[in-house]
């Protein structure tokens, strides 16, 4: 059974969740281990990253599946890239992430390979005490990803960026070319590697960006 290691540790916690049952749900657990810890809320990114630059965190639990604004539809990507702007900007910080597709935090390997603070995953199917065992490990520095990160792909960002660009955008591969302020003929190496490290190559009477896109969306490289 989880123990925490100190029920009178005195933490400030930033919980960010946009459904209010999983978000009291998440605060009303760490309160019963944590009692005398400051819980500071947030149901948007934006929310999330202001309360964090206005506070001294020592622990942020993320919703990984978040809206940018309020009113706005919840997406991995923007949960991705709150997760970014905080271990850039607080690179001390420790983190939990919850999710029901770890997969997607692939995308986010280089950035949790360099994160100094604690950083840990925890599957929304898990078991309240589980979850608590990640907040404990992510508070001793800990670095805890699933098996689907840990054996997932290599991707350097400008391939990912040259995904979100042709998948999410629609753009072709001059407009990608001006959107990164890079040749087109970059663009195609970049396409080149992404063929390749996805194992995708050309085969008669299918379409390779498709097939492209199938692969990576497979991998959670893109929404």
């Amino acid at each position: 059974m989880y123990q925490p290691e100190s029920k009178q540790t005195k933490l400030k916690i930033l919980v960010a969740d946009d459904h209010e049952l999983a978000l009291y749900a998440t605060i009303n657990v760490i309160k019963q281990e944590y009692a005398l810890s400051e819980i500071i809320q947030a149901q948007t990114t934006q929310d999330a990253l202001q309360k964090a630059s206005n506070n001294e965190l020592d622990l942020a639990v993320i919703d990984l599946n978040m809206p940018e604004l309020t009113g706005g539809t919840a997406q991995v990507e923007s949960g991705i890239q709150l997760l970014k702007a905080l271990m850039r900007s607080h690179k001390n910080l420790n983190i939990v992430v919850q999710t029901a597709t770890p997969r997607c935090l692939v995308r986010l390997k280089p950035a949790i390979s360099s994160h100094e603070g604690g950083f840990t995953v925890a599957d929304k199917s898990l078991p309240m005490h589980e979850m608590l065992t990640r907040v404990d490990w992510s508070l001793k520095g800990v670095i805890y990803t699933p098996p689907e990160i840990r054996s997932g792909l290599e991707f350097k960002p400008e391939w990912l960026e040259v995904m979100q660009l042709a998948f999410k955008e629609g753009l072709q591969d001059t407009a990608i070319a001006k959107q990164m302020n890079v040749a087109e003929r970059t663009v195609r190496h970049y396409w080149s590697k992404i063929y390749d490290v996805l194992r995708v190559y050309p085969d008669n009477g299918k379409n390779l960006r498709i097939q492209t896109e199938i692969r990576a969306r497979e991998e959670g490289l893109i929404d």
